[in-house]
């Protein structure tokens, strides 16, 4: 995949897994603005429903108090209007007469305070009833001798009369409707409804209506507060409702019913809790396999990357080694060198040093190998670290000499005495000295210091090579990472080794780090168990 389509394919995947997340943030944000919706009106439904509650109430208690005065009282009251009206109505046909007549008596009550335990509270309660008559005169006209002060004057008896009595109900109510709203109105807020009937109410129809959250209220009488109110009310911008209270017969209140929500958003995201819930896990899903798959092609373009780097080192690694044994074999077939002995050895040495490192680096990447497969089986026996420390300094000593360089030992551990693979171990000292010469432009200069620290041995082996960077430090010890120096072939090697040796130090239940400043050189420290 080339870099152009690697950027492109990982904008593309961004831009998606942004749409999708966005798509899902303005679905919650909708879902939350309809349930407000919907909060709102119900509410609003509740609030003015109780205050009608409560004034119905209000009402009834009083009408109740009037009917059980005129029950009390056993007497007609006396009577301080009296109006009559007639109807005539004559049929052509048969010259029958007809006379209805309408009574309506008003009776008034003078309510005085001590009736509702009220010092200064007086009203005068009127109630109107009615008397029906109708006569019917067959045969003969009698309108011209009608009297309507005294009806009929002449002494006839009408054929047929029928009379009815009883109230009259649209005058009654209207005329109770006029004296609960004289009386009521001057009672204060405190005589008038208690804060459980408000609180009570309020439960009531919340629950009816599925509100299931905390609420508190407040009575205000034109803007100020009264001492009808609830614990913890406080008005909150957007989370109070307010209606009027105790309107009067032009819809006109001094009073204010206050509720307020403070859970309020609280309520309404819980309903929507199952459904975010289920749709961030999903989100959840999608961002970790956007993740991954992210990371799969990074790390198979890295992959890509690495292999290529791999096999031009170990193209330049093999190279080198095949090419000095070839020149080497071309030398000892020259007549004149093959009778120098001298030569020869030397000559051989050469090739049977090539090999080596040739078979070094093969061993090393079968070593990874085994390692990856979990197919390594480490037999650990009882060690001198500072002996296998010798024995590591003699496989890099001809290396070191032909460059010119040198090992100081400072191998102060009393107790030196670890529990390893001989072979293994003995190849993680080997790499970090080969690293060293490596990595040191000029003659090496390598040295190598061992102490106790409680039951551990820690070995340092410190180089004044080139150094590593922060950066370069960081990752020192993962597979195939090399610091690259400007030329991608100025040092050997592909990245094997450190790794190599991080591994089995762990296999060990030892730790290794490293310890580094650009141009001054490089420390690598292991820890390592102690046995006695």
């Amino acid at each position: 995949m080339n870099k152009f389509r690697f950027k492109f394919l990982v904008i593309i995947m961004s831009l998606s897994l942004i749409g999708i997340i966005l798509v899902q943030l303005h679905w919650i944000n909708t879902s939350y603005k309809n349930n407000e919706t919907q909060f709102k009106h119900h509410v609003t439904q509740v609030i003015s429903l109780v205050a009608d509650k409560i004034q119905d109430k209000e009402k009834l208690d009083f009408y109740k108090r009037i009917l059980d005065l005129k029950n009390q009282t056993g007497k007609f009251p006396d009577k301080k209007d009296f109006k009559e009206f007639y109807l005539v109505e004559r049929d052509s046909r048969t010259n029958d007469e007809i006379i209805y007549s309408n009574t309506i008596i008003l009776e008034d009550y003078n309510l005085k305070g001590n009736f509702f335990n009220k010092k200064d509270a007086n009203v005068s309660y009127k109630n109107f009833s009615a008397n029906r008559k109708t006569e019917v005169y067959k045969g003969k006209s009698k309108i011209d001798d009608v009297d309507f002060d005294n009806s009929f004057v002449d002494g006839q008896i009408p054929d047929e009369t029928i009379n009815k009595q009883g109230e009259v109900d649209y005058l009654g109510k209207a005329n109770l409707e006029l004296a609960y709203n004289d009386l009521v109105a001057t009672y204060p807020i405190e005589d008038r409804v208690t804060k459980e009937l408000i609180e009570g109410l309020l439960k009531q129809e919340l629950n009816q209506n599925e509100i299931d959250t905390d609420f508190q209220f407040a009575i205000f009488s034109n803007g100020l507060s009264t001492s009808i109110k609830s614990e913890k009310f406080k008005y909150i911008e957007g989370k109070t409702f307010v209606t009027p209270l105790f309107e009067d017969l032009e819809h006109n209140s001094k009073y204010q019913l206050y509720v307020s929500f403070p859970e309020k958003s609280k309520f309404l995201f819980s309903d929507l809790l199952p459904f975010v819930l289920i749709s961030l896990l999903f989100t959840f899903v999608i961002i970790a396999a956007y993740f991954s798959a992210i990371k799969q092609l990074i790390l198979q373009r890295q992959i890509s990357e690495i292999k290529t780097d791999f096999i031009n080192n170990m193209t330049h690694e093999f190279k080198t080694p095949i090419a000095t044994i070839n020149l080497a074999l071309d030398a000892i077939k020259n007549p004149k060198v093959i009778s120098d002995s001298e030569k020869v050895t030397r000559y051989l040495q050469m090739i049977r040093d090539e090999n080596k490192r040739m078979h070094a680096q093969i061993e090393n990447i079968l070593r990874i190998s085994k390692l990856d497969n979990k197919e390594l089986n480490l037999q650990k026996d009882r060690f001198d670290v500072n002996e296998l420390i010798e024995a590591a300094l003699d496989h890099v000593y001809l290396i070191i000499e032909d460059r010119g360089g040198e090992v100081d030992t400072f191998l102060k551990a009393d107790n030196s005495y670890v529990l390893v693979n001989q072979m293994h171990f003995t190849n993680v000292l080997v790499n970090i000295l080969d690293n060293a010469i490596k990595y040191s432009p000029d003659a090496p200069k390598i040295e190598v210091y061992t102490e106790n620290v409680k039951n551990f041995i820690i070995i340092k082996i410190k180089d004044h090579g080139s150094g590593m960077s922060k950066a370069a430090l960081k990752r020192v010890f993962e597979k195939f990472y090399r610091e690259h120096t400007g030329d991608l072939h100025n040092v050997k090697g592909h990245g094997l080794g450190l790794s190599y040796v991080k591994q089995i130090v762990d296999e060990h239940n030892g730790q290794v780090f490293a310890e580094s400043e650009k141009g001054k050189g490089s420390t690598f420290i292991i820890k390592l168990p102690t046995i006695t």
